[in-house]
């Protein structure tokens, strides 16, 4: 995972990803759950895919981004709460289990995905660190970033989608971050220029 990049935040994302690579490594576990939380645009999903292509333990971990899970833009907490009893449960327990993924466009549940108990799990995502989510995983990740940084990000990526949602989406942020501290209950803290 060595790059010649000068770009800061490719190198911060490089230098996160190794993190989490070595605390999986120190986990010592075959089917270990990574969660990574941070609020939008501050670089989890490109941190998780990394983190997914260099999966320094056999068989493929599955990757599973919160934006597949929120029921719109005001689901947040029911994401969420779909994540923890749909995903991490059963997989704490050794169970095969399905989630199902939201539509956005035609705002309602879509197909289903299973989740295997004998393989690793990241799941990424604004809010997927509270207590009840701590407790199953075994790495536990905050990205921070500076504000016009991961709004530029976010916009660039999303655009017009999300950029009549992006103070409704904030407000769900702060509220997740004032009841459950995530950055408190992480293992390892990335920070994203």
């Amino acid at each position: 995972m060595h790059s010649r990049s000068s770009d800061p935040v490719a190198l911060a994302l490089q230098r996160g990803a190794a993190s989490i690579l070595d605390a999986i490594v120190d986990v010592a576990a075959s089917n270990p759950v990574v969660l990574i939380d941070g609020r939008a645009g501050a670089g989890k999903s490109t941190l998780a895919r990394l983190v997914a292509a260099n999966w320094p333990l056999a068989g493929q971990p599955q990757l599973i981004a919160l934006d597949s899970l929120y029921p719109g833009w005001d689901g947040m907490d029911a994401g969420v709460e779909c994540a923890l009893h749909d995903i991490l449960r059963p997989h704490a327990r050794g169970l095969l289990s399905t989630w199902r993924r939201w539509d956005w466009e035609l705002e309602m549940e879509a197909e289903a995905s299973a989740v295997t108990p004998a393989l690793g799990v990241i799941l990424e995502g604004c809010g997927a660190l509270n207590p009840a989510t701590a407790r199953l995983a075994d790495v536990r990740v905050w990205v921070q970033s500076p504000e016009p940084a991961r709004k530029r990000r976010a916009l660039e990526r999303d655009g017009d989608t999300f950029r009549p949602h992006w103070d409704r989406w904030a407000a769900q942020e702060d509220s997740h971050i004032r009841r459950h501290d995530p950055h408190e209950l992480a293992t390892l803290t990335v920070t994203i220029p």
